[in-house]
């Protein structure tokens, strides 16, 4: 992130009509789709290209779309900074999304909208009316960080000092893992799900703040705890770890739950990679890690599916009656083995893998009745649970789940085809 010195420290823009905002997406939209020459051509092969639920190759589809720019305009019409949601890690990821969708193009109207966001929770002197008493509250906590980047306004760093600050009090297993939730209910879990929550924004509020000597090695030993504990023999994730053993779902002997359920260990895959970006070489804890993400895309790029390029719900049990490819999760793989391999924590042949998941990702996205974006097969947010209550999650359009790892995920493969 780098702050800039043209007008790009936002300020709230006043509420629009919602006709006139929805021509206006519609009026960029058409742009987009038209192939304009000032939009980056992304497409993938048109053999990887499809409609919502199909794997068979349109004619119609338009070669130059930034699906990107697309998803951002139509979600930003649909809904107003005020009426998007609460305080949420569903939300803060796809306004994550938006902001890299913003760093590539600089349209002044999407960091405004974070900003307008934010500021619904955040008063003139910092005050922020979140307890963090779990992870998933966490995760938005990224927004703040942006903020001050781009801004400079003292009041985010106060209110992202309040999530550091309770990080010294929150609970842990023995051996150090941030429960899922200071709550009864959640008292001594660890979920693949909340490295995602807690890691990358420790190390971007390090570096922001100057305070990588405790982030950073915090990050990573979060990282390698989880793995302890959840990473199975095939290199995938169990979906959760009771330390006491008393959960319904937990193994007596493991303390594991019984399923490998695909977007949590696309969070961890999402977050170790983000920790790897940020980290020093010299870092203790660093060839552990390393270590568990190699294991972890074998294991991943052998649960692949060979007819779609997308990952199950369930992600080893691909052959099991019920099953289905998940949109949110194979966003989140996909751009785990791609950055990996651009960065070398990876072997390069894990591109070829990523541009298969990517392909099959493009063909869950399409525009509907309304001009609008949508993106389909997203599961709903998801306890832990049995082989039954996974394939029978909900599946929903334009989820923010699927949303913003969409956004993550084209922002990273678009630069890559």
């Amino acid at each position: 992130m780098r702050r800039h010195s043209s007008p790009t420290s936002p300020t709230p823009r006043p509420p629009q009509p919602a006709r006139p905002r929805r021509r206006a997406a519609r009026a960029v939209l058409a742009a987009v789709l038209a192939g304009s020459a000032a939009l980056t051509a992304q497409a993938a092969p048109a053999s990887a290209q499809g409609a919502p639920g199909a794997d068979r190759a349109p004619t119609a589809r338009p070669q130059a779309t930034d699906w990107s720019v697309a998803m951002v305009e139509s979600t930003t019409t649909r809904f107003t900074p005020t009426t998007i949601g609460g305080w949420s890690y569903p939300v803060g990821l796809y306004l994550f999304g938006q902001y890299q969708t913003y760093q590539r193009t600089h349209d002044a109207r999407y960091l405004t909208y974070i900003k307008s966001y934010v500021d619904r929770f955040v008063d003139a002197e910092g005050n922020i009316g979140q307890k963090f008493n779990n992870l998933d509250s966490i995760q938005a906590g990224r927004l703040l960080v942006i903020l001050h980047h781009e801004t400079g306004e003292d009041r985010y760093r106060v209110a992202a000092r309040k999530i550091r600050d309770r990080l010294k009090t929150y609970p842990r297993t023995r051996d150090g893992g941030f429960w899922h939730a200071d709550t009864a209910s959640r008292a001594h879990q660890l979920w693949s799900d909340g490295v995602y929550m807690v890691t990358p924004f420790l190390v971007e509020y390090g570096k922001e703040f100057g305070d990588e000597a405790y982030t950073d090695r915090e990050a990573v030993e979060q990282l390698n705890v989880y793995a302890r504990h959840l990473q199975a023999d095939n290199g995938l994730f169990q979906h959760a770890y009771d330390e006491s053993r008393t959960a319904t779902w937990a193994d007596k002997d493991t303390g594991r739950a019984p399923e490998q359920w695909c977007r949590a260990i696309g969070w961890y895959s999402m977050a170790a990679v983000n920790v790897l970006d940020a980290t020093a070489r010299s870092d203790p804890g660093r060839p552990e890690l390393l270590g568990h993400v190699r294991t972890l895309a074998a294991g991943i790029a052998r649960a692949q599916d060979p007819a779609t390029g997308r990952w199950f719900q369930v992600v080893n049990k691909g052959t099991r009656e019920g099953n289905w490819t998940e949109t949110s999760c194979s966003s989140m793989f996909t751009f785990a083995l791609s950055r990996a391999a651009e960065k070398g924590y990876v072997a390069p042949s894990y591109q070829s893998v990523a541009r298969r998941g990517y392909a099959g990702v493009l063909k869950k996205i399409s525009l509907g009745s309304d001009g609008l974006t949508d993106l389909t097969d997203i599961s709903i947010g998801t306890n832990v649970g049995d082989y039954a209550f996974y394939i029978a999650r909900p599946r929903q359009t334009n989820d923010f789940h699927g949303l913003g790892a969409f956004l993550i995920m084209n922002e990273q493969l678009r630069k890559k085809r």
